[in-house]
């Protein structure tokens, strides 16, 4: 992570396209997440669009942050977080993700009067997703303890997958220009949205190229200590970024993600 955007969202203003909008958990028990990240960072919840079974969406003081939604008992597939890149049209999206080397796994398809989605993977396996907003933009604040702070996809090597991203989305790139860290942030209209980490032989086998979600909290010891107590687990411990304090842990059912308290 090389930078952390925190800003309200304008009220009725859509993502650019590209903007990471969104964060959205499937899970295999609704009850016991929602108690979990209720506890860790505020959240209360209302019932969000079912087409793809049930779904609410976390709300931080009367703003939307993130959707929790439940996997079919049938369907054996990681529990992780999963970004939603704003686009103008999810159509032409997916087709030029077809056409990139990636793949669409569901979609598009209409979301209530909400909007429509697509999930897809890029050439590397990270999923990811996409949404054309309607009634709903995506989250209503970020950057605040308990919200969206930064996106980071973690891959092998940044140069491999980037062209991919930037040809489908757009996206102007920064190198950070160092002999033993592989790092793009990934710009729209000149501001940073997102990274790509390339992280070598160190990413986990056990998970491939994935997207690390990073929230918010005010204080990263005391929601670690808080999230182990609430059942979850140590991924990497508290450290000191130039950013600012960064922890990775996972919940009960194992979704990674991050804390992060960033120097403003």
């Amino acid at each position: 992570m090389t930078e952390a955007p925190g800003s309200a969202v304008p009220n009725g203003t859509a993502y650019a396209p590209g903007t990471p909008c969104w964060v959205s958990l499937m899970v295999h028990g609704m009850a016991a997440t929602q108690e979990f990240y209720g506890e860790l960072f505020g959240w209360e919840f209302r019932p969000g669009p079912q087409q793809l079974g049930a779904y609410v969406r976390a709300r931080l003081d009367g703003h939307e942050v993130a959707g929790i939604g439940l996997l079919p008992v049938d369907r054996h597939l990681p529990v992780a977080w999963t970004p939603y890149l704003a686009s103008d049209d999810v159509d032409l999206t997916a087709e030029t993700v077809r056409l990139c080397g990636g793949t669409v796994g569901v979609g598009p398809l209409v979301a209530d009067e909400a909007g429509r989605l697509a999930i897809a993977s890029d050439p590397s396996g990270a999923v990811f997703g996409v949404w054309q907003a309607a009634a709903h933009l995506g989250a209503g604040i970020t950057g605040v303890p308990g919200s969206l702070a930064w996106n980071e996809l973690v891959t092998r090597d940044s140069e491999g997958v980037a062209k991919f991203y930037e040809t489908v989305f757009g996206y102007e790139r920064e190198a950070v220009v160092s002999a033993d860290f592989d790092y793009l942030t990934l710009h729209v209209k000149g501001r940073p949205v997102a990274g790509i980490h390339g992280v070598g032989g160190a990413l986990p086998r056990d998970r491939g190229a994935h997207w690390m979600t990073y929230f918010e909290v005010a204080d990263v010891d005391a929601a670690v200590i808080q999230a182990v107590d609430l059942g979850g687990h140590v991924l990497r411990t508290a450290h000191e970024s130039p950013q600012g304090r960064v922890a990775t842990v996972a919940d009960p059912e194992g979704a990674a993600f991050s804390v992060v308290r960033t120097r403003r």
